[in-house]
């Protein structure tokens, strides 16, 4: 007759951060990166000409939903902040606002020239450059405006950096 092992049940009682503590150190980062990286959800943010391409982009010729990745209209419900095209002043305290109002863990794109370096409108009163200075951008994707192409390779790339735990959106203990 096999002799019962069982210990009787305990409480077991924690925290908020010591769950994060043990996320963070155990191999269920990497579950859950894994569901993160094929799902990402973003923020549209159609400026310029570079909106027009990012729309194409959630269209049906490209079908960015097998790879996971679908737009959305409320920044709640948003992983991934796309800022394209140009960003004026009169905008940036809006554009702030919905980053701030975005779920952690959260990515940001930039794409096109004007969101990265200000493009024709560098020298322009209106216009904000070094976007990356304000928000942590993990993805760059030059061009004028680029490709739908290059926004689903710029999504690849953002997904292999959460993979490899080398994106700015979540924080894993060790920077």
């Amino acid at each position: 007759m096999a002799k019962d092992i069982r210990t009787p049940m305990q409480v077991i009682t924690t925290t908020t951060s010591a769950i994060h503590e043990f996320l963070k150190r155990s191999p269920a980062q990497d579950i859950i990166n894994w569901g993160r990286k094929n799902s990402l959800w973003f923020l549209t943010q159609p400026m310029g000409c570079c909106g027009v391409e990012m729309i194409a982009t959630g269209c049906a010729h490209y079908d960015t939903d097998r790879f996971g990745i679908i737009p959305r209209c409320s920044p709640r419900h948003a992983d991934v902040m796309v800022i394209s095209g140009y960003v004026v002043r009169k905008y940036f305290p809006t554009l702030k606002r919905l980053y701030e109002q975005m779920p952690s863990p959260k990515w940001v794109i930039c794409m096109g020239n004007c969101s990265i370096s200000g493009g024709p409108f560098y020298q322009s009163y209106s216009t904000l450059q070094n976007i990356d200075e304000i928000f942590p951008v993990d993805v760059y994707i030059p061009g004028c405006p680029p490709r739908p192409e290059a926004l689903i390779q710029g999504f690849v790339e953002l997904q292999k950096k959460i993979k490899a735990k080398t994106d700015k959106g979540t924080m894993y203990g060790v920077r």
